[in-house]
């Protein structure tokens, strides 16, 4: 110890000492943070900062050592030996090389203490290979105890840098790892030099090959000054790095801990090397240790608990072997309640990605959606869609021995609840008639909304068509019960169709096509009933759409033709009104009368246009009679719902140049069932032009002395029905009579349809009826015969 302090005080200069432990101290401090720099990186990248990092610290080794020697002063004259002095350079650089790659490749601390051992070997190998390089006239000698400890301080202090170094990459730890570098190369060179025994030799002669002292500072201090450059060129570009780097994992922290999903990052054994949050939160493992942790031994933890169910080996040994294949692999778990769609991605190098989405209210939304697409929203009930795939299912059930029927059931006059009371209380009552009819049907039995007011049911049952029939008549007696929607009392009925599997058709399609068939039969039949199918309704809907398609093609052939028939005064007998009643001239089937097409029309919306047409025709052919003879023209109530009816009208009356006062319009009762306000502000727009009211069908009506009321008709006209019993039927007589009488006291002319006979007229003359038609005067006739008509008091139908 001794001689080493003497050395340091009387053999070395002091301001040279200090330049060298300022070119270690730099040089150490550039070591250490291209050192953390190299372990931050991987591959190619990793090792050119290791050779970089070599480089700096090997000469910065070597640069301390001979401006540390610049300082000894022995009292000797010497040299260099230029091959030596290269060559320790050389070992400073390549032992220090192989030193850092094995602390930087390591992750323990014990081979990462061994690579700074071996640094620290470095410095021992390049300062004794450059004390060969110096040629002085003396012999040198050593102090072995010395050497082994300059040995022994760098080898320490070296390891110690180096593991202090790679503990954390922060200031704290550089700083720290720098000084105990420079420690260990300073406290080496001077204590080795401290074991120097000079013995002057004059004979010794310098050699050829050798450099002055002089020379050599010019060469230390040129390496010092790239050293510090490299350092310092190294130490920026590290700080860029590094900020780069900062800057990323702030963006990467920001970005994992906001995803909506969790993440979760595991090396190839398995072990969490990275999760956000959300994994935790959504896991419930917040408070878990998770981070170094395998997988299996959260899991095994939470199987302890009862927070996870399962074989936890099984699981996560089959997880690692879908990294190592390279199989991506997705499943939905349940997690406390909540599902929970997890992605193992496999990673490049080992390892695997694992995310975690809450996919529970998305699959709420999904099987809220499948239900609106296959359920009606009113009613709840099946829709269309669903009904024919359960009627398909149905069909593949059922064995030989079982009858499957199909019931399609219509609401009646449903459209007239809805016009009247509004589609709230319409909406409603479909409600209620979905609910009835969930409730009267069996339990393996569907009910389905297929639009509108049309529902219908699949029964499936082995008592032939009975079961059906008795359900049938249980829907109709349950749909027809009195409802009671928003204190309004509402009777509705239903008429219903059905078809059998398999004598009716053996798919879902042919049996819905003939339970409509059906259907429409019980429509026709009166309503309020059921009818099965039969071959023939297939014929007659055929022949009911070809009817329709001749209906079309007659508008645009121009074959309707307005007939005329004339209503008579019954106390003059004179003609006061022809009324206008259409024919449709086919040119096959010839003269075909309205009952026969006016409700395929009404059905079709075709009844607007033929409407239109007997009104311009009516007013085009009146224009052209007396004056005091008007013409009378039906509205049905399809074309009274028609917008366009008032500019109809007035049209009508404008190009004919008829004045309105001639022009009667008859409506019936359905009229008014529709929206009472809307249906009074017509007919009152209708009666300030001059256009005369007619009430047609009276008494066949529940509410037909309420209309009187609440409208001042101009006329009312007796349904043919009381007049075709009135001698032979009291009842019929006494309604008759209370018409008329009800008709003077209000001022409004009362005319009988249907007269037939003197008998007939002559009791109607007797109880005071302003007005008659009938076959007795005559049957409708073309606008030809009107003139024919006006002369004659009578053309009897015979004629």
């Amino acid at each position: 110890m001794y001689q080493v302090l003497y050395c340091l005080t009387d053999q070395h200069d002091w301001r040279l000492v200090a330049l060298g432990g300022a070119v270690c101290l730099l040089a150490s401090a550039a070591a250490i943070s291209l050192f953390q720099r190299a372990r931050a990186a991987s591959g190619g990248a990793r090792v050119s900062w290791i050779a970089l990092d070599a480089v700096v610290a090997g000469c910065g080794i070597w640069a301390t050592h001979f401006i540390a020697m610049q300082a000894y002063g022995p009292g000797a004259g010497g040299a260099y030996n230029i091959p030596v002095t290269v060559l320790s350079l050389i070992f400073a650089i390549a032992v220090t090389f192989v030193g850092l790659s094995i602390s930087v490749s390591a992750t323990r601390t014990i081979p990462v203490a061994l690579g700074g051992a071996v640094v620290g070997g470095g410095v021992a190998a390049m300062h004794y290979t450059g004390m060969m390089a110096l040629e002085i006239p003396a012999r040198i000698g050593w102090a072995t105890d010395t050497v082994a400890v300059s040995i022994v301080l760098g080898i320490v202090f070296g390891s110690l840098a180096l593991v202090v170094a790679g503990r954390r990459d922060g200031v704290a730890n550089a700083l720290g790892a720098t000084v105990l570098l420079t420690v260990a190369i300073v406290s080496h060179h001077f204590t080795a030099m401290g074991a120097v025994e000079l013995t002057p030799d004059p004979s010794i002669v310098i050699s050829g090959l050798s450099i002055p002292p002089a020379s050599l500072s010019v060469l230390t201090a040129s390496a010092a000054v790239a050293i510090i450059a490299i350092a310092l060129a190294a130490a920026v570009l590290d700080r860029r790095a590094k900020g780069e780097l900062g800057r990323q994992q702030v963006v990467l922290d920001t970005a994992l801990e906001n995803m909506s999903q969790g993440l979760c990052m595991f090396d190839a054994d398995g072990k969490i090397m990275l999760f956000n949050e959300r994994y935790a939160a959504m896991l419930r493992r917040t408070d878990i240790a998770l981070t170094g942790r395998l997988l299996v031994d959260v899991l095994r933890e939470e199987q302890a608990k009862g927070q996870w169910q399962g074989d936890a080996d099984e699981f996560f040994a089959r997880l690692v072997i879908d990294a190592r294949e390279g199989r991506t692999t997705s499943q939905v778990v349940n997690r406390l309640g909540r599902s929970i769609r997890v992605v193992n991605q496999p990673m490049q190098g080992g390892g695997w990605v694992a995310t975690f989405e809450d996919i529970t209210e998305w699959l709420e939304a999904q099987a809220k959606i499948s239900h609106m697409a296959r359920h009606d929203a009113l009613t709840g009930l099946p829709n269309r869609v669903l009904f024919h795939e359960q009627l398909e299912q149905g069909l593949r059930r059922t064995g030989s021995g079982d009858q499957l029927a199909v019931l399609c059931l219509d609401l009646d006059h449903f459209k007239d609840i809805n016009d009247s009371l509004g589609h709230p209380i319409g909406d409603a009552l479909l409600k209620e008639v979905g609910r009835r009819l969930k409730a009267t049907v069996g339990e393996s039995d569907t009910v389905a909304r297929l639009g509108g007011d049309e529902f219908a049911v699949v029964q499936i049952g082995r008592s032939e068509e009975a079961a059906a029939r008795c359900l049938a008549g249980r829907l109709v007696e349950v749909i027809s019960a009195p409802y009671e929607i928003d204190d309004h009392q509402i009777v509705i009925g239903v008429s219903i169709g059905i078809s059998l599997s398999p004598q009716d058709g053996s798919n879902a399609d042919e049996l819905l096509k003939n339970a409509d068939l059906a259907l429409y039969r019980a429509k026709a039949d009166g309503r309020g009933t059921y009818r099965f199918f039969e071959t023939g309704m297939d014929a007659r809907a055929q022949a009911r759409r070809l009817l329709e398609m001749d209906l079309r093609a007659a508008l645009q052939r121009d074959e309707f033709q307005p007939y005329y028939q004339p209503i008579r005064d019954v106390a003059s007998g004179r003609v006061v009104v022809f009324e206008a009643l259409l024919r449709w001239n086919h040119p096959q089937r010839g003269l075909i009368a309205p009952i026969n097409f006016i409700p395929l029309a009404e059905e079709t919306g075709l009844i607007v246009q033929l409407g239109e047409f007997v009104l311009r025709s009516a007013c085009t052919d009146a224009a052209t009679w007396p004056d005091d003879v008007d013409v009378a023209v039906n509205l049905s109530p399809v074309q009274f719902r028609n917008p366009n009816l008032i500019a109809s009208v007035t049209a009508a009356l404008t190009v004919s140049g008829l004045p309105a006062r001639r022009l009667e319009l008859e409506i019936t009762e359905s009229v008014l069932l529709q929206n009472s306000e809307a249906t009074l502000t017509t007919l009152h727009e209708l009666r300030a032009m001059g256009v005369r009211i007619s009430l047609d069908d009276f008494g066949t009506g529940y509410s037909s002395l309420s209309y009187l009321r609440s409208f001042p008709f101009d006329k009312i006209k007796i349904d043919r029905s009381f007049v075709s019993e009135l001698a032979t039927r009291e009842d019929s007589m006494a309604i008759i009579r209370a018409v008329t009488g009800l008709g003077r006291s209000l001022g409004i002319v009362t005319t009988a349809e249907g007269v037939e006979n003197d008998a007939q007229l002559e009791l109607l003359r007797r109880e005071g009826c302003t007005q008659a038609q009938g076959y007795l005067f005559s049957k409708p006739r073309p606008a030809s015969d009107v003139a024919l008509m006006l002369e004659r008091p009578r053309l009897r139908a015979s004629a």
